[in-house]
Order: structure tokens, then sequence, then C-alpha cells
């Protein structure tokens, strides 16, 4: 390996390191309280070094945006594996619930971005983090549109929107068994509409 290419792996690693400790540090603390020094400190980088990188912490917001779209492609990339578009659906359901702990403390990673930045006098990177959600959507929708269910968009809607509800409320209420509750709830929803042939009135 020649030294440049050493040089460029080491500086890829800074900056994987950054990307994912902004995420990290933005979901637990909101944009507002994290300076580049606490997500500096958080992926073990010089503070100096971090402007090589990202030259604002707007740019490193739009990092973790990027960090956790990344980290939703790797899921439902996998969950595209399994054979059953219902199967896939529950297994998200699953994998929510599993994050009940963090989510009852911190919330959606990419909602509460989405709301937090939605606030803030300069606009664009609320846009971002919409894009982020509308990734969950797509996905979504086209589960529900290979089981031959009628409107997937809005089956997408409630079932997206079902989660962004179950962590906001275990968030607020600082009990991560809602979200235990509500994705029993959303599973046997999901279910419901397999068994009544896409009967998409029927109540979560």
């Amino acid at each position: 390996m020649t030294n440049s290419v050493r040089v460029s792996a080491r500086g890829a690693g800074k900056r994987q390191r950054l990307m994912a400790a902004a995420a990290q540090v933005l979901h637990h603390q909101g944009v507002e309280r994290t300076t580049i020094a606490d997500i500096a400190a958080a992926a073990d980088v010089p503070v100096g070094n971090v402007y090589y990188y990202f030259k604002t912490k707007d740019e490193l917001v739009q990092a973790a945006l990027a960090e956790h779209a990344g980290h939703l492609a790797e899921l439902t990339g996998a969950l595209d594996k399994l054979p059953d578009p219902l199967q896939r659906l529950k297994t998200m359901v699953d994998a929510w619930v599993g994050q009940r702990d963090l989510a009852a403390r911190y919330g959606c990673p990419a909602g509460t971005l989405a709301v937090e930045l939605d606030k803030r006098a300069e606009g664009g990177l609320d846009l971002e983090a919409g894009k982020v959600i509308r990734l969950l959507l797509d996905w979504a929708e086209q589960q529900f549109r290979e089981l031959g269910l009628p409107a997937p968009d809005d089956l997408a809607l409630t079932f997206v929107g079902a989660y962004q509800g179950m962590s906001l409320l275990a968030n607020a209420l600082r009990d991560p068994e809602i979200m235990t509750r509500q994705g029993a709830c959303l599973t046997c929803w999901l279910d419901s509409l397999a068994d009544r042939g896409g009967n998409t009135h029927a109540a979560i």
C-alpha cells in the first residue's frame, strides 16, 4: 500500500467516525445543544481536524442525516432478502421495538431531527431530514404494493405514522413499553390486512 493510499484510508476512517458520532450525538443532544467539539470528542478526532472534513455544524448535520439514511438502507436491504413482504414489514416492527429503550430516551433519530430543524430560521436541512423519512415511506409502500393491497401509499403513511407516534409517546412519557404494546398492535394490524384480503379500513 502506498503512502497516499494509507493517508486516504486514514482520512476515510476519520470522516466515517465523525459521521457516526454526529448521528449519535445529534440524536442524543439535539442540534442546538451540540457543538462541533462534542462531535469531535465522540469521534476521538481533534477539533482542528474536523474542519478538514466538515466546514460547519450544518455540514455535520447533513452527514448525520446521511448516516441515518445509510443505516436505513442497510436494514431495508437485509429485510428485502426475506421472501415475504408481510414478513419484511413485521420484522421492521420488531426492529423498532428492539430499539425501545433508545426511543424512550431520545425519540426517533430522523423524526426528532426533522422536527427540530423545521423550527430553525434558516431552511433546507429540514427538507433533508424529510428525505430520510421518505425513504422509509417508499420502502413500506413497495411492501404493501407487493402484497397486492389497494392504496399502498396510504398504508405506508399509516405504518410509518404509527412508528413515529409510538416513538414520540415513548419518548414523551419515558416509557419503552409503549413501543412494545404499540408494536404488537401494529403487527396485528398487518396480519389483519392479509386476513381480510386487503381491508384498508381495519383500525390499528
